[in-house]
């Protein structure tokens, strides 16, 4: 670089400018570089991060659905203990049978019988025998197959109809059955439609009457009215306020009964039954 115009100091003090300038060029370059390695480190930090919270949330709602149908198959184990002496017990906190309570869970007609005396000591009676915790097949609402409990889906052997209730079982069952359907967590409107039902039924005339037939259509009328309402609820046409007192149906209903109270004087041995 020394050459007749220029002095060895002029070259010098070119090689020192010269290699300033590169070294703070190669320096910035460095910190670029460490700089763009940081922000790669930080995004691929934050990508792991967000990635290792993605999979503690989906462990976790995995465990919370888990421990969710674990407590849903055995509410029994998991429902809450009030801290109290054991309160008195009455009849409306008898044991009533299971099958009769999984109906009342689904919205579906069910026999008054399970909530009569005799009803309920057949509930305790089996409850008392029975060894079964097996778990059957059954359809659920939807139409798919659940498994419940083998003593759910087992009506009682000896269940009589609420045609063939005494008044006085009848006046029993109301009352149990009402309680149960407000604990079952029904809508409002449905308990108040089967509870003014039930009060028109014990006011109607019919109830009323000396005549033994009236008292037999009236308890027909009210089992074939509370079977279809259930019946209806899930149709297209929907249900209707059944407690107001179809008069004209329940006069065929006791034309039905008389009818069938000739035939049975007339026409039948005395020990053979005639269904009406």
């Amino acid at each position: 670089m020394i050459t007749a115009n220029v002095t060895e100091v002029q070259a010098a003090e070119t090689l020192r400018n010269t290699w300033v300038l590169t070294n703070e060029d190669l320096c910035l370059q460095w910190r670029e570089q460490v700089a763009e390695d940081e922000r790669l480190s930080a995004e691929r930090k934050r990508a792991a991060d967000e990635e290792a919270e993605r999979e503690r949330l989906a462990l976790q709602l995995e465990e919370n659905t888990a421990r969710a149908d674990e407590k849903k198959k055995n509410c029994s184990k998991h429902s809450t203990i009030i801290l109290r002496p054991r309160p008195f017990a009455n009849d409306e906190e008898a044991l009533v049978s299971e099958f009769a309570l999984r109906k009342i869970d689904s919205g579906k007609y069910v026999e008054l019988y399970y909530w009569t005396n005799q009803g309920l000591d057949d509930a305790l009676t089996n409850y008392r025998t029975r060894d079964d915790d097996s778990m059957v097949p059954s359809i659920g609402e939807d139409g798919s197959t659940v498994w419940v409990s083998a003593a759910t889906s087992k009506p009682a052997a000896g269940v009589i109809a609420d045609r063939d209730l005494s008044p006085v079982d009848f006046a029993q069952a109301i009352l149990r059955i009402m309680a149960a359907i407000e604990e079952r967590d029904w809508t409002k409107q449905r308990v108040l439609m089967l509870v003014q039902f039930w009060g028109a039924i014990m006011l109607h005339r019919y109830w009323n009457s000396n005549d033994l037939l009236a008292r037999r259509a009236i308890l027909l009328y009210q089992e074939e009215q509370r079977r279809a309402w259930h019946s209806a609820i899930l149709s297209s046409n929907g249900a209707w306020d059944i407690s107001i007192i179809d008069e004209p149906t329940l006069v065929r209903t006791f034309e039905r009964v008389y009818r069938a109270s000739l035939i049975r004087t007339t026409n039948v041995a005395p020990d053979v039954p005639v269904r009406i």
